[in-house]
């Protein structure tokens, strides 16, 4: 017994050896993700990727709207009928493989599912996600927040519809603010597609503010975070990524665009869409996907003769590139190398 135990011993100080040796060192790129980050093996489709830790697996899980864009269908229906992908990372980000499509059904038929954000709170993980029922060809359907709850991050239990606006919201994304409540903030379609925002104590009761979080010209996609002792948000205006500053997480002060030009890596052209961003280890990392087969983001190339866009057009690609905090605003040089480590989160 005691052989073994100093075997266990000496095999796990080589572990956190071999793991401290592959941490990024300061000021040496030794760590740079691939381009693309991760494509969709079924459906070539990944979109609208959100990053979660799986803290009983020790990986990081991604989760994403599975566009079925290999599949020849009229118009848009491959922008329905969509499920939620799954890929997971057992190396800290660098390299993602595809495990399924996790099983959201809770209606007849086959339904539509859109951009998840997922939260963690006592063991137990949120998914709030957009439900809409059916599978159109045509943009359509009425779209619905609802809420499903997992302690593995694979099996999920719904728990209803949110007692949100009952017309077309998409888009949540979430925070926990220091008056002790959940936040969540969405794009209202029915409002001219601007960010609304909402809050509970319990992720059941959500009370509506009576006024737009952010306003203006329309967009899609918010994302909430942290940085540089700063609320951020991000928002999708379909030719970049909009970066919004507060101190509040209140009040938004409208700043530029960042993956509003193409890039120049493999697969990350045009401009980037729909993002994630995870603050680890002192970055913050963009996650977003990219139209690679497109001159613009919506330049999708129009129906041909049998009513369906092309493949290439369809087909995305999922990137991540660093944001930098400079003179009080948030940059991002998609060309520019960078070290690329999602640490381990310890458990709360």
């Amino acid at each position: 017994m005691k052989v073994k135990n100093l075997i266990n011993g000496v095999l796990g100080l080589l572990l956190m050896g071999l793991n401290a040796a592959a941490q990024p060192k300061d000021g040496a790129i030794n760590q740079q993700p691939p381009s693309p980050l991760y494509r969709d093996p079924i459906y070539d489709g990944a979109a609208d990727p959100v990053l979660v830790y799986n803290h009983t697996q020790k990986e990081w899980t991604m989760l994403y709207t599975q566009r079925r864009a290999n599949v020849q269908s009229p118009g848009v229906a491959f922008c329905y009928g969509t499920a939620i992908g799954v890929a997971i990372s057992k190396d800290h980000g660098h390299s993602w493989t595809y495990k399924g499509a996790i099983n959201l059904e809770h209606e007849q038929g086959q339904n539509t599912f859109w951009a998840p954000d997922v939260v963690y709170e006592k063991g137990v993980y949120h998914m709030f996600v957009v439900y809409i029922k059916g599978v159109y060809s045509q943009w359509g359907g009425d779209a619905h927040l609802v809420h499903y709850t997992s302690k593995n991050l694979w099996d999920w239990k719904y728990e209803g519809p949110l007692n949100l606006p009952d017309h077309n919201i998409i888009d949540p994304t979430l925070m926990k603010l220091p008056d002790g409540k959940w936040h969540m903030w969405y794009k209202d379609q029915k409002l001219q597609s601007i960010t609304m925002t909402a809050e509970s104590t319990d992720f059941i009761n959500w009370k509506v503010a009576d006024k737009p979080a952010i306003g203006g010209q329309a967009h899609e996609g918010p994302k909430i975070f942290w940085f540089k002792n700063y609320y951020w948000m991000i928002t999708d205006e379909w030719h970049g990524q909009r970066v919004y500053r507060s101190k509040d997480a209140q009040t938004w002060e409208r700043q530029g665009l960042i993956l509003d030009k193409p890039g120049h890596r493999p697969e990350d052209t045009p401009t980037g869409a729909h993002a994630d961003v995870v603050v680890s280890g002192g970055h913050a990392y963009i996650i977003y996907f990219t139209h690679p087969g497109r001159k613009t983001h919506q330049d999708d190339g129009g129906l041909d003769k049998d009513g369906t866009y092309s493949y290439s057009t369809k087909r995305t690609s999922i990137h991540a590139a660093e944001l930098e905090f400079e003179n009080g605003t948030l940059l991002c040089d998609r060309d520019k190398p960078f070290n690329f480590w999602l640490d381990d989160i310890n458990d709360k």
